[in-house]
């Protein structure tokens, strides 16, 4: 008899908790809870297909080893063996810098990919650890480490409470939010606007958020530095800043700003940026008058060249505006499992640059490097050459820049393993693939996006159904994995989590701020719940965290513990070596004069840009059929006037190159992009031979990042410049 079960949906940033249909074993419907504590019933079209997802028949079912030359169907055993046969072996005779580390995004949609890639890193000894940050959000978490002491102090717009929203690079509508976790991001700007409030959305191209937005400005592709820098100069020069009397005692830097950015004029910035001065002066006096504002910057803003100094103007402006840390304005969210709260005073700071990466000398960031230098570290020859690889739910072949030179690099190393549900352009290099069980049957809790979430909140989904016979749990792959590398092969994986409760403890019975200071430890790890390793962990963090919650708490709220909306926390987040905030750190200023070289640049005459689909994420919902079709399309959008320009005419192809080659698309005539700018989506080419994607194949699209090579970058973060860069595009017979 069909029955019903909660779950976390894990198909975006979003969160939204689902209601399942379930027959026997199989995800027959889902639908919005409407008893979530944080969703409310939302759904979109990929909850909705969650059914779809998790029944897919490409799923991989059972391990797969490389014999032979080919891939072959293995018992668990076989893949470990083969694992710890050939990975300690190798890094033992090339050195821990031989080994690399990939983690895709999906990796934060899940519990596995949150608690164990930080032992993995540990076990193998490397620092060649690259994740889709620099593909995405890494500028963020630059500035904030900079600007807070911590790259995971990011504040995000109280969208239930502002009064003015500037959106820049954003489209929320279709996307749900990034570094911004808000279910029902569309209802919740509709809902601003309906009690009187303002929305002003940045973006080359009209959106479906656009659409909903009081006023649309579609500045030049990748400027988005120039206008906010010239948005702050007005609030200076016309004397509108105002950030506070709280906000100033604990902020370094506000005298000196004014001269930093005062070549940044509106008039100055205005052809760069291609909008009126006056709109932009007109702009800054808004955000200053409005009681209550917020600035907000995502992919578009990022992944131009000047990512960072985007990401670090938004604070800026917050903070200029007072707007920083308030009620109504942007604020940190506070997770339940983020660690006891630290007495204000100076921490430990962030620094850039601690190590490099061997062939370009790319500087780390928050421990990354570049996953744009993934090819050159495993192709050139040399001491700690990456021979062996562990990618952990990623497709860097479609993921990041010039993906044919990856493919090529990934066939030549000496070992690969792959955590992949799907055999895809990535993972069809690996030596061993280990599967992951699909999503209802996995428990779920959000570690990473409670600490961007809109309010706080904890919400805990056990299993929806039970493990099919022959598949391991996602957490006991990643453990058995650990131990593989590790020389600790057969080991059993429960020992993993044992071994780090137990140095979670010992720390915390030490530390004074810790609500189990002095106690017994031993006494202590018998109180945590849970039946696997996983969920004792959990029950631990819940219990270090600042609600002093529980995983038997979360269990007897299965639709989620409320707790409250944001609220102030600075000084007490901040852990700059000053103990204040640092709003003219060096290395922001020392690239503000290459900021201030590109107002005398002559713009390109056109560039491109992506964009977000509803129904897709990445590249790893395209083998779903219900979010394939409609809108979710490879086109390449373009505007009217370049068409006719051009010569291209709707539904024909054209070819469009760039730094690292050429691509043949299908052309959409449409005045949803401005003149000067076309758009193609991310995510796509399929089209490679080895894979077992049968939907997404069939509709294969073309990869837009093949026609970059990775040089470039934004220096500060390493970041992938993937919006904005120089195109030709010419039409094909």
């Amino acid at each position: 008899m069909p029955r019903t079960a909660l779950r976390i949906c894990p198909l975006c940033e979003a969160t939204c908790g689902l209601t399942l249909t379930i027959d026997g074993t199989a995800v027959t419907g889902a639908r919005g809870d409407r008893e979530d504590v944080f969703s409310r019933g939302f759904i979109c079209p990929k909850g909705a297909a969650f059914g779809q997802l998790d029944a897919d028949p490409d799923r991989l079912r059972r391990p797969l080893v490389r014999r032979d030359g080919r891939l072959r169907d293995a018992t668990w055993e076989e893949a470990y063996d083969a694992i710890a046969a050939a990975v300690p072996a190798l890094v033992g005779e090339y050195g821990a810098q031989s080994a690399g580390v990939v983690l895709g995004n999906p990796n934060v949609h899940t519990m596995a990919g949150a608690l164990y890639p930080p032992l993995l890193l540990k076990a193998l000894g490397t620092r060649n650890l690259f994740t889709a940050s620099t593909l995405d959000q890494m500028p963020k978490h630059v500035s904030s480490g900079l600007l807070f002491g911590d790259p995971f102090a990011i504040p995000v717009p109280d969208l239930d409470r502002t009064d003015f929203l500037l959106l820049l690079g954003a489209n929320p509508v279709e996307s749900n939010g990034s570094l911004c976790t808000a279910p029902d991001f569309p209802g919740r700007l509709k809902a601003l606007r309906a009690r009187g409030g303002t929305l002003v959305v940045v973006d080359p191209r009209r959106t479906r958020t656009a659409r909903l937005a009081d006023r649309h400005l579609a500045p030049r592709p990748g400027s988005d530095a120039l206008l906010l820098a010239a948005l702050a100069h007005t609030l200076l020069s016309e004397k509108l800043a105002a950030p506070g009397a709280a906000l100033e005692e604990i902020t370094d830097g506000l005298g000196e700003l004014a001269a930093a950015l005062g070549s940044f004029t509106p008039e100055a910035v205005a052809p760069a940026c291609d909008l009126p001065a006056a709109e932009i002066r007109t702009l800054a006096r808004e955000l200053a008058a409005a009681p209550t504002a917020a600035v907000y910057g995502r992919i578009g803003s990022s992944t131009v060249e000047y990512g960072t100094l985007a990401s670090w103007l938004v604070d800026v402006l917050n903070i200029l505006t007072g707007n920083l840390d308030r009620p109504g304005g942007a604020l940190f969210p506070l997770s339940a499992t983020a660690g006891a709260p630290r007495p204000a005073g100076p921490g430990r700071g962030f620094a850039l640059g601690r190590w490099s990466s061997r062939v370009s000398g790319h500087p780390e960031a928050k421990g990354e490097l570049p996953l744009a230098a993934l090819a050159e570290e495993i192709e050139t020859p040399g001491d700690g050459r990456i021979r062996v690889l562990l990618a952990i739910a990623a497709n860097p072949v479609l993921s990041a820049p010039d993906g044919d030179r990856l493919d090529r690099a990934l066939a030549g190393l000496d070992f690969m393993v792959s955590v992949d549900p799907y055999l895809n352009e990535t993972s069809r290099h690996a030596h061993v693939v280990l599967p992951p069980p699909p999503p209802a049957q996995s428990a779920h809790f959000d570690f990473a996006f409670n600490g961007f979430a809109v309010r706080n909140q904890a919400r805990y989904s056990p299993a929806a159904v039970p493990l099919e016979a022959g598949r391991l749990d996602e957490c006991e792959i990643h453990a058995r994995l650990v131990l593989a590398v590790s020389g600790l092969h057969g080991a059993p994986p429960e020992a993993v989590d044992e071994r780090v409760i137990a140095d979670t403890l010992a720390r915390a019975v030490d530390d004074p701020r810790s609500p189990l200071h002095g106690r017994d430890p031993d006494e202590e790890g018998r109180l945590l719940s849970g039946r696997t390793g996983p969920e004792r962990r959990l029950d631990l963090m819940l219990r270090l965290g600042p609600y002093g919650l529980t995983l038997d708490g979360l269990r007897q709220s299965p639709h989620g513990i409320d707790l409250g909306p944001l609220r102030p926390r600075l000084p007490g987040l901040l852990k700059t070596r000053s103990g204040r905030i640092e709003l003219l750190p060096d290395p922001i200023a020392t690239e503000l004069p290459r900021l201030r070289a590109a107002l005398a640049e002559r713009p390109a005459s056109l560039v491109l840009v992506g964009r977000r689909h509803l129904r897709s994420n990445n590249s790893w919902l395209h083998n779903v059929p219900a979010l394939t079709g409609g809108s979710n399309r490879c086109t390449l959008h373009v505007h009217p006037q370049d068409a006719d320009r051009l010569g291209l005419t709707d539904g024909a192809r054209a070819r469009i190159t760039a730094d690292g080659g050429s691509l043949e698309v299908p052309v959409e005539v449409t005045d949803t992009v401005r003149t000067g700018v076309v758009s193609l989506p991310h995510g796509w080419g399929h089209d490679r031979a080895g894979t077992r994607l049968s939907v997404a194949s069939a509709e294969p699209g073309v990869n837009v990042n093949q026609l970059l090579d990775g040089s470039r970058l934004d220096p500060l973060s390493g970041t992938a410049v993937l919006n904005g860069f120089p195109v030709e595009l010419a039409p094909l017979p």
